[in-house]
């Protein structure tokens, strides 16, 4: 069985053809963190965008995208699209393929994200594990990194209706996230590419 680092090399040439921002969506416990911390180390040159690191600037006020008061939610929520969005594009302006870590909620806010994005290519990976692996994925993390959530088969629903056939729908159910990062560097650029 050959070593990350070897895989790592491997993918990278299979690779080289994704370009542009690869945005990775998913549930609270799909994976979205590690896969795209793995995902940007097997390609040549790129650079993982974080929502959570992003949304974690404000110190005072911060509300989460799927809180109360959902008015400032949502307002928090385009605050941190275009920040990504600005980031997202300086990076792949200077050549580097972007992976943006970032739930994406509905086809209202990826047309959003696309639109601050133009011309450069953009692509929808949703991961999608069953709600019982998110939540077990969930409850294994560090303390400091769960989310106490109880909306996961309503979240679920949301997504499988408005992303299902929208970018790559990609159930990582039974793969590891070594897998799935090669999995996603291999085969993005042909199955995640939105028009």
């Amino acid at each position: 069985m050959p070593t990350l680092w070897r895989l790592g090399t491997i993918v990278a040439v299979i690779g080289e053809e994704l370009q542009g921002c690869v945005i990775v969506s998913g549930m609270p416990g799909a994976g979205k963190s590690t896969v795209t911390g793995l995902a940007a180390r097997l390609l040549p040159r790129a650079a993982r965008i974080k929502a959570d690191d992003v949304n974690e600037m404000i110190l005072s006020g911060r509300v989460w995208r799927l809180g109360e008061p959902v008015s400032e939610a949502k307002r928090q929520a385009e605050l941190c699209d275009r920040n990504l969005s600005s980031l997202a594009n300086h990076y792949v302006d200077f050549g580097f393929t972007v992976l943006l870590d970032q739930l994406v909620t509905d086809l209202a806010e990826l047309d959003f994200l696309v639109g601050l994005m133009a011309p450069r290519p953009v692509h929808l990976v949703t991961l999608a594990p069953t709600v019982e692996v998110c939540r077990q994925r969930n409850a294994t993390r560090e303390l400091s990194e769960r989310w106490e959530f109880d909306g996961y088969h309503r979240l679920e629903a949301e997504l499988r209706q408005d992303f299902s056939d929208v970018g790559w729908w990609f159930d990582t159910s039974t793969l590891s996230p070594e897998a799935t990062a090669e999995m996603l560097v291999r085969e993005a650029a042909h199955r995640a590419l939105l028009k």
